[in-house]
């Protein structure tokens, strides 16, 4: 099925893969992958992250891939256009439903990264542990500053999206990916040049298999899994942006390469420091907001004017791989909008910013002012972050898998897969293996993980 001509393209190869990398390498990179590695035995962790991502991620990031550049489309319609109106298009909402309630609890996360830049700046979280906790709870329970920081960051990503494909999401990618890669490798340094930094290297390069169990497997298998944004609506939404001369295997491949790269840098970042300080290496998921301010502190005592600089941009780049995610995010619902009302981008881009916005500072008071606003006995901000982590994007992974496996014809995928036979296709009967077999069990293996089915193994 052909693009109409007034459909938006990425102008070049390497849009496609900054952008399209740009939505997957988010927090759960730079934040999440190093507490993940520092629980599950270290580089075994990696090993078999690495793996998960080669057998589920890039399989999973093609069939996206196929559905988004086919069906020309937001992700809504291209599923439709695919399932000739069939109940299968309903999986294409369940993809735009989980990228938009994501927005408006991420934009608070992504608000957190903001307030600890202006923190690090100013020296407002330089202080010992517990003086750290303190800075994170009270600000986490202040009626009014997160609101403000998720508003004005849902408000830079409006600025971007409503500029439209090649002149807001490409050319912020292009920029913005380097930058984040430039302040990765400049604290990655500074972190390994500190007394000690080696136990952190060793811990994170020299494999602990005797910590890997059923659990640690599920755990990467979950990891590579959200890493990748699979089943946010992000991957498919970008993929209607490919021209037909994109070539999806080799795409999905570059944009792993460049996800694992920020999550193992990440880790050489994160791992020298803390060691160098005897700070534990799974810390959880306080590692960023709590554990790691006392970590910049103690490690560089001695230089707190590079500790200071080291600290600004750290949380610098957390605002930055945020910012490269809600974007991609955004851009679900502002597409969705603007082709299923048929409006303008900036009207679909400012309702989606006006009620994310709404969204967000709900989820923000549900874990301080009003910390009664529950569902279920969990906050506001949980519910959202347990239904769409735990549910939607396993559930919407599976559902895909199975479309393009079995629905959808085989010779339509091969077609999308191969270019219209113009490039090799080498890989394709591993590929849709994977899809219809190895993808659809894994992911029912992680959704009866989050479930603790396993636990009691």
């Amino acid at each position: 099925m052909a693009k109409t001509s007034e459909r938006a393209n990425f102008s070049s190869k390497l849009g496609v893969v900054l952008a399209t990398a740009g939505s997957a390498v988010g927090l759960g990179n730079v934040w999440r992958f190093p507490y993940m590695t520092g629980q599950n035995g270290g580089a075994a962790f990696i090993i078999i992250y690495v793996v998960c991502v080669l057998l589920l991620g890039i399989p999973c990031m093609v069939s996206e891939f196929i559905i988004g550049r086919r069906g020309a489309a937001n992700t809504a319609r291209a599923y439709d256009r695919l399932a000739k109106g069939s109940p299968w298009k309903f999986v294409g909402y369940l993809g735009v439903l989980t990228g938009f309630l994501i927005t408006g609890y991420y934009a608070v996360v992504s608000g957190w990264c903001l307030q600890y830049v202006y923190g690090a700046v100013v020296g407002g979280i330089n202080g010992d542990a517990n003086y750290v906790q303190q800075y994170f709870q009270s600000f986490c329970s202040d009626p009014f500053k997160p609101i403000l920081w998720a508003v004005v960051f849902l408000a830079i990503t409006h600025l971007v999206i409503v500029r439209g494909v090649r002149n807001g999401i490409e050319r912020v990618a292009k920029m913005m990916m380097p930058t984040l890669f430039v302040l990765l490798l400049v604290i990655v340094v500074a972190s390994c040049m500190l007394p000690g930094a080696g136990k952190g290297l060793a811990f994170l390069f020299n494999p602990d298999f005797s910590k890997v169990d059923h659990d640690v497997f599920l755990s990467a298998l979950g990891q590579s899994f959200y890493s990748l944004s699979i089943a946010m609506g992000c991957i498919c939404t970008y993929a209607s942006y490919f021209s037909r001369h994109t070539h999806l295997l080799g795409s999905a491949v570059q944009i792993s390469v460049v996800d694992c790269l920020v999550a193992i840098l990440a880790g050489m970042m994160i791992f020298p420091a803390a060691f160098s300080v005897g700070i534990n290496p799974d810390s959880g998921a306080s590692l960023v907001f709590i554990t790691l301010p006392n970590v910049f502190h103690q490690a560089f005592a001695s230089m707190p004017v590079v500790g200071y600089v080291v600290a600004v941009m750290f949380y610098l780049l957390l605002a930055v791989a945020a910012l490269t995610s809600l974007i991609s995010l955004h851009e679900v619902s502002t597409a969705f909008l603007q082709e299923e009302m048929h409006i303008s981008r900036a009207r679909a881009a400012l309702i989606i910013t006006i009620v994310c916005g709404v969204i967000g500072a709900f989820c923000s008071l549900s874990l301080g002012a009003w910390d009664g606003l529950q569902l279920f006995g969990k906050s506001l901000f949980d519910l959202f972050d347990f239904v769409t982590g735990q549910i939607f994007l396993p559930v919407g992974g599976l559902l895909t898998c199975l479309f393009i496996g079995w629905v959808v014809p085989r010779k339509v995928v091969r077609e999308e897969f191969t270019n219209w036979e113009t490039i090799s296709g080498t890989f394709f009967g591993i590929y849709f293996f994977c899809v219809r077999y190895v993808c659809p069990v894994c992911i029912v293996l992680i959704l009866l993980h989050q479930f603790g089915v396993f636990k009691s193994l």
